[in-house]
């Protein structure tokens, strides 16, 4: 048997969207089960994110902490943010968004990994990419706002947040993920081998 995830759509016999916010929805889908009954099932719709965990030269990870209002809590994470645009290419968002949290630029991207961050309730995918061969962005820093405001930047050794999330000490979803397979990379093929930066990402397809 063949461990993969494949792509399935059950019938939906209705749908509505009783909330539609600033970024994000909430839809309601009647599901057909497969011994035939109908279940509501209610979940957020979500335009997609990428993230960034970006490893300088001392094997450091770029991380910031930033106050988030649902958990209550503030939260160390790497450079993240939501693909703004419809089919917008991942690859340029997470550049951008490396840039506007942390001014910073990288010369080699891969993907690290993809994931679905809670598929019970939300349709959220997420892609995670590996940036090396970090350097200071030229030109203005990005105005920052809100949360981020209040942000702080930090470069702490992988090993060290290796630690933390197995501590029960780091809980960003990004982070965690990222960290983890970074070691599980390095353990494997090494990161030379991961996927390049314009692998194909059929959760949220986009044009090179």
């Amino acid at each position: 048997m063949t461990i993969k995830d494949t792509p399935e759509v059950w019938e939906i016999r209705a749908t509505e969207t009783p909330f539609t916010g600033n970024k994000t929805s909430v839809r309601t889908d009647d599901v057909v089960m497969p011994d035939g009954t109908v279940v509501h099932r209610d979940y957020q719709v979500h335009p997609g994110s990428v993230a960034v965990l970006a490893l300088d030269d001392a094997d450091r990870v770029l991380v910031l902490r930033q106050y988030r209002h649902p958990v209550r809590h503030k939260l160390w994470e790497i450079p993240a943010g939501l693909l703004d645009v419809p089919g917008e290419n991942p690859l340029h968002a997470a550049q951008r968004e490396l840039y506007e949290e942390a001014h910073v630029k990288a010369e080699d991207w891969r993907v690290l990994t993809d994931v679905y961050t809670t598929p019970g309730g939300c349709d959220e995918a997420v892609r995670i990419f590996l940036a090396r061969g970090l350097s200071e962005a030229e030109g203005e820093r990005f105005e920052v706002e809100h949360e981020e405001a209040d942000m702080e930047l930090a470069r702490v050794p992988a090993e060290e947040l290796v630690r933390g999330v197995l501590a029960g000490e780091l809980h960003n979803n990004c982070l965690v993920v990222g960290v983890l397979s970074l070691v599980a990379a390095r353990a494997g093929d090494g990161l030379d081998a991961l996927r390049p930066a314009q692998a194909p990402w059929p959760a949220r397809p986009f044009e090179a």
